[in-house]
């Protein structure tokens, strides 16, 4: 006889339900009584979040600290993001919010379990610390510059107290990376170059008040100036000199061409010489009086009229002389005027070799004050130099000394680039475990578990519950089907032997 297939209709699955309710019914409420009393026993965790805001500020700013002042950031978004959760999350800021909330606050069995066997309070502060950072958690929001700080606990008053407290802790940490405390520094620096200029100051005003150097471009202006007329006239002078030199060399030549003496000279002529040697001595003397005006007695021009008027004092006593003595020849004119030539020619070459010569030292004089001059300039720069370097410095660390001044206040009053979006508060619902959600999903999973075990036992049943499925298997057709009622007054396993003797079926 051939088998025909198995197929498991509603029928079939209403007698394996009714057949297994009991087992159902205990595994769904096995499940359900597990998961609900596990729900209800494993203490809530409440989360407790704070949001901040990471800005731009000065702690980001790179500033010189020597040479041209300039600033610019020195971090970008991500970067910045990333170093303030790295102070959020370092051990020393977590440990200093364990202490001060206490480790028998935040973990009392810890502290029991660690007070039964005397652990001090440092150990109970190590042992913490790794579990509070384990409920901690802290993340930057993508493409923005906001953090969340989150902490988990089985008290949501703790839980938010820890929260702002290691915001709060946070905030002054990261003030106190991002600070430089160099004001006592730079106002030592201010004082030194303070003092420093004031000396350079001193020493320029001392030196300009002993030497007179208020305008040294003018005073050298006005030296070159006399140096330049000075020079003119000395080389105007020479040249003067040289053309009288050349003038007398020829007068010279010339008188020794023309005789001295000539007959029949008549003594009128001789008093003509004679007055014209006293025009030309009182022409010297006037010369003299003029000069003695403008120089000094021992000057060289005034010698050297003082010479000229001697030269001719003596030739005019020699001509007086000569009046007295009767001769029938006289002197020759010519001779005469060629001598008085070369003896003015002499006089005018005397004083301008005399003049050259005190041209000659005043251009000297004027040489040796240019020097001094320059010489004063170099000095007299070289302190400008120092007043201007001091000076300098002396503002660049004013203006850093009061830059810090303004930095170390803002860090005192705790102003950062660090806001508080939002305060951690205690949250009203747990975060985990969800009972509500766990109670629904142990129905659910019971009443899954149930069935499946129902079908279990009775995949593993060796025989027959309906008079189908002794068809379908065995292929033979049923003529009756009687219904199992239990015997009266029967032991158990008479009653069970009845059980599989009527009903041809057997128990899982």
């Amino acid at each position: 006889m051939e088998q025909k297939g198995t197929t498991v209709t509603l029928r079939d699955f209403l007698a394996v339900l009714f057949k297994h309710k009991w087992k159902i019914l205990t595994t769904f409420a096995a499940v359900v009584v597990t998961v609900t009393i596990a729900a209800l026993t494993i203490p809530s965790m409440y989360q407790a979040t704070s949001t901040l805001l990471v800005k731009f500020g000065r702690e980001n700013i790179y500033r010189s600290e020597v040479g041209e002042r300039g600033s610019w950031v020195s971090l970008s978004h991500e970067e910045m993001v990333n170093s303030e959760i790295q102070i959020l999350t370092s051990h020393d800021l977590i440990e200093k919010v364990v202490e001060t909330i206490g480790p028998e606050v935040l973990y009392p069995a810890m502290a029991k379990n660690g007070g039964d066997r005397g652990s001090s309070e440092d150990s109970l502060v190590s042992a913490a610390v790794p579990v509070f950072k384990g409920s901690l958690s802290v993340e930057g929001l993508k493409k923005s510059n906001v953090i969340q700080v989150s902490f988990q606990h089985e008290s949501p008053l703790v839980a938010a107290q820890a929260v702002n407290l290691l915001v709060d802790l946070f905030r002054e940490k990261h003030l106190q990376v991002h600070s430089d405390p160099k004001s006592s520094f730079l106002e030592q620096q201010l004082t030194a170059y303070e003092t420093g200029l004031k000396e350079s100051e001193d020493s320029l005003e001392m030196y300009r008040r002993e030497y007179q150097t208020f305008s040294l471009p003018e005073q050298k202006t006005l030296l070159l100036q006399q140096r330049t007329h000075f020079d003119t006239t000395l080389k105007n002078t020479r040249n003067q000199a040289a053309e009288l030199q050349q003038k007398l060399t020829a007068l010279r030549m010339e008188m020794r061409k023309v005789p001295q003496d000539i007959p029949l000279a008549t003594v009128t002529d001789r008093h003509d010489i004679v007055d014209n040697i006293k025009n030309t001595l009182l022409n010297l003397q006037l010369k003299e009086q003029d000069l003695l005006i403008k120089y000094t007695p021992d000057h060289p021009m005034v010698a050297n009229v003082q010479k000229e008027i001697m030269l001719v004092k003596e030739y005019l006593k020699r001509q007086e002389e000569d009046l007295k003595k009767v001769r029938t020849t006289g002197k020759n004119v010519v001779h005469q005027e060629l001598e008085k030539e070369v003896i003015k020619t002499q006089a005018e070459l005397s004083a301008q070799e005399a003049k050259a010569s005190a041209l000659s030292i005043q251009v000297g004089h004027l040489d040796k004050g240019l020097q001094e001059l320059a010489l004063r300039e170099k000095k007299l720069e070289q302190l400008l130099r120092g007043r201007e370097i001091n000076e300098k410095n002396y503002k660049t660390y004013l203006e850093k000394a009061e830059e810090a001044r303004i930095l170390d206040d803002m860090n005192n009053r705790k102003m950062a680039n660090v806001s508080i979006v939002q305060t951690a508060a205690a949250p009203l619902h747990p975060l985990k475990p969800r009972k509500n959600i766990y109670i629904a999903f142990s129905f659910i999973f019971g009443a899954i578990g149930g069935l499946g075990f129902a079908f279990l036992c009775e995949y593993v049943t060796q025989g027959f519950s309906t008079p189908e499925q002794v068809e379908k298997r065995l292929g033979l057709r049923t003529l009756i089907a009687l219904p199992y009622y239990p015997v009266p007054h029967a032991s158990e396993s008479e009653r069970k032997g009845g059980v599989r003797h009527r009903a041809g079926v057997g128990g899982c």
